[in-house]
């Protein structure tokens, strides 16, 4: 049988005001584009005739301009969770326009189970395949896992958008498994990167189906700037970290997986790890893909990947499909709450690298809010991974906006890792080994071996007007760094004793 087809204007026409929406997707790579498109102009009109409009979003991760940008410039959203790095979504949630709920990426498909955060009234998937069964539809997925087993499966309705501009041959990628919830929760029988315990496919109930989207959109995917010498530095500080470590016998001379970031920064540690000849080849146990990791697969340097999405660039997609008898047979996609599990994190023994936009004296990091205040960026899976590590790497430069702006602060503006949670700062200056240390060896190793100098010798006299028992602070002065650059828009004290006064 066939299911009705439709246009993505048809498609968006049958969501309603106030309704929830889930997608598919994970970063913009394979998340649906084609209807939310067409949503944000039905919310335009809406509101240009007086009337309100505004659905709730819940995904994998990230999308792209198509959802979180149009419908964030439309008004269109009302609640969206989990992560996002949309510049257009930034703004409208900066503003407090939008009620946007930033959650650990392995924690969203279990909370949509839960009914924390309502029904899902909507999914809409994006497929490079389907068969169109009478009473269960097999619904292939295309570069990204997210949570669609869940949205599809919880949802009223489904619409399916069949994107041309994927390879069918995307479905031999995926490994498509959706945990059981408390009490009935088995253990994930995953002990190798490369296991696969489902499906290639999504099982939808096909009275679900509303109709399917023909279409041939590119994902929306970025490039990431070019290496410069402060990520190239900091790519080498964390490859020659490892390299002792495994020298030292403190990790396998085997290795062990590895999980990066997203952005320049990984590009980075991911090129100098591929030039050090003293490390083997290794595995690559991730939520996303980049194209760096494309390349050291087709040249035998990666040797078994895992991750959530291919967030790569068309090109590097293309090499994908054009090579998928090699993929197919070394890569697995995966729903986030598979990649990202804790379980599977601490069993494999990843060793977890993360960017932090700040981190403090005592290892403290911030991954997501500007001065405490504006989101940057959500947390993803920086935290699943960090929290579940068999080593927990924080990365950032130095300095930002050409030296305007320390990373390495008396205490952060906010928390997303805890001390706690973090082994390992890197900057450009150096490495900060934290692994069994006091707060206050932490702060004195952060700050002789990480800060920038032009702010080395002012957070050492913040540590002298610090008081306190076991972790030091001086109340008044902790956030002298963040309250210097809203006034000045620079972080150069001239004087801690000053300031207090």
């Amino acid at each position: 049988m066939a299911y009705k087809r439709m246009t993505a204007a048809e498609a968006a026409t049958l969501i309603k005001n106030g309704e929830n929406i889930a997608l598919s997707g994970f970063t913009p790579s394979g998340a649906a584009k084609a209807v939310t498109k067409e949503l944000a102009k039905i919310a335009v009109a809406e509101h240009e005739a007086g009337r309100p409009f505004q659905v709730g979003i819940f995904t994998g991760a990230s999308t792209g301009q198509s959802t979180d940008g149009d419908l964030a410039n439309a008004q269109a959203i009302k609640y969206r969770a989990p992560y996002t790095t949309n510049s257009d979504f930034r703004k409208h949630v900066n503003m407090g326009e939008i009620a946007y709920n930033d959650i650990h990426l392995s924690q969203m498909a279990q909370e949509l189970r839960y009914g924390f955060m309502g029904e899902v009234d909507w999914a809409i998937l994006e497929v490079c395949d389907l068969e169109e069964g009478e009473t269960t539809c097999k619904a292939y997925l295309t570069s990204a896992g997210g949570i669609s087993p869940t949205a599809a499966r919880l949802a009223k309705h489904v619409i399916l958008e069949h994107n041309q501009f994927h390879s069918p041959d995307a479905k031999y990628l995926h490994d498509v498994y959706e945990l059981q919830d408390p009490p009935y929760r088995q253990p994930i029988p995953i002990v190798n990167v490369d296991d696969r315990i489902g499906t290639p496919y999504v099982e939808i109930d096909a009275s679900k189906i509303v109709g399917v989207v023909e279409c041939n959109i590119p994902d929306e995917a970025r490039a990431f700037k070019d290496l410069d010498p402060v990520t190239t530095q900091i790519g080498n500080n964390v490859a020659a970290f490892l390299a002792s470590d495994m020298k030292r016998g403190i990790i396998p001379s085997s290795f062990l997986p590895l999980q990066s970031g997203v952005g320049t920064t990984a590009n980075a540690i991911l090129a100098a790890l591929s030039m050090d000849k003293s490390i083997p080849d290794f595995n690559i146990f991730t939520e996303v893909l980049q194209d760096a990791v494309v390349e050291m697969m087709l040249h035998g340097r990666v040797k078994k990947a895992s991750a959530c999405s291919l967030t790569v660039t068309n090109e590097s997609l293309m090499k994908v499909y054009d090579n998928i008898d090699y993929f197919k047979q070394n890569l697995t996609l995966r729903q986030s709450e598979i990649s990202n599990s804790p379980e599977l994190i601490r069993r494999l023994g990843v060793i977890a690298i993360n960017t932090a936009l700040e981190c403090d004296i005592y290892g403290n990091s911030n991954s997501t809010h500007i001065s405490g205040t504006k989101m940057m960026n959500g947390i993803g899976g920086s935290g699943d991974f960090e929290r579940n590590a068999y080593i927990s790497i924080f990365t950032c430069p130095s300095v930002a906006k050409g030296g305007a702006i320390s990373s390495i602060v008396p205490m952060v503006s906010h928390h997303d890792h805890t001390e706690h949670d973090v082994n390992v700062i890197v900057t450009e200056q150096g490495i900060a080994d934290l692994r069994g240390k006091s707060p206050m060896q932490r702060a004195q190793c952060i700050i002789e071996n990480c800060a920038h100098p032009d702010y080395k010798q002012l957070l050492w006299d913040y540590l002298k007007i610090a008081k306190g028992g076991q972790t030091h602070h001086n109340l008044p002065a902790a956030f002298a760094f963040h309250d210097t650059l809203a006034r000045k828009g620079d972080m150069h004290l001239t004087d801690f004793a000053e300031y207090v006064k």
